[in-house]
């Protein structure tokens, strides 16, 4: 009788946590509907991210396409789409770089202004120029930024991106790297993250939710 008791409590005592654990991570929108969140961005997140979004993101010191050295402050002065890449990169940047212009297109097209940012993570053959002309192949408003291989590396820490050169002294050399977007919206820093295959009409709707509660 003892040992059926303990087993039924512990029993009992586990669908409680699970029960507690599923309350705390409801989906976003299903926080909303619950009454469980004063975050008005809530109904417009795609996840959960580890952490919190509130880890990435921050102050940046860069290189602009005039070889100005500007902050996170004279960059980040209206909503932003902001990806990490290079320049040589064969072939998921100018991808990516595309889908962030359209999207940009898209909210345009829906009276929401905002600007695609990239920045380099190989500033060795990003020079302020080349970067400043890729960004200029893909949007008229998209910003290109580089630096010091210190600056970008303290940069990309704060938006917790991911890239390492391949071994070789070859010109021709790829840089391994993360691949999301973050949407930035000034006064609340980054509110969403994109992965590399969602689609541009995807990114617009989103980005779309965040901005019509500003």
């Amino acid at each position: 009788m003892t040992k059926a008791y303990a087993i039924g409590a512990a029993t009992l005592v586990a669908v409680m946590l699970a029960g507690l654990a599923l309350f705390a991570y409801q989906p976003p929108f299903l926080r909303t509907m619950l009454g469980m969140s004063d975050d008005p961005f809530d109904p417009c997140r795609s996840g959960a991210v580890m952490g919190g979004l509130d880890q990435i993101g921050g102050p940046f010191t860069l290189v602009n396409a005039q070889g100005q050295t500007v902050t996170d402050q004279d960059v980040m002065t209206m909503p932003s789409i902001v990806y990490f890449g290079y320049t040589f990169c064969p072939d998921v940047c100018p991808l990516d770089s595309a889908r962030n212009a359209l999207a940009t297109e898209l909210l345009e097209a829906e009276g929401q202004i905002v600007q695609p940012v990239f920045i380099s993570i190989d500033p060795e053959r990003d020079t302020p120029e080349v970067v400043g002309e890729f960004a200029s192949i893909f949007h008229p408003r998209m910003i290109g930024l580089t630096g010091s291989d210190e600056q970008v590396r303290a940069a990309s820490r704060a938006y917790r991106t991911y890239f390492s050169r391949q071994e070789g002294d070859d010109q021709y050399y790829l840089v391994d790297h993360s691949t999301f977007s973050y949407l930035v919206i000034p006064g609340h820093g980054t509110v969403e993250i994109f992965r590399h295959d969602t689609p541009a009409e995807e990114v617009a709707e989103i980005a779309q939710c965040y901005l019509s509660r500003v």
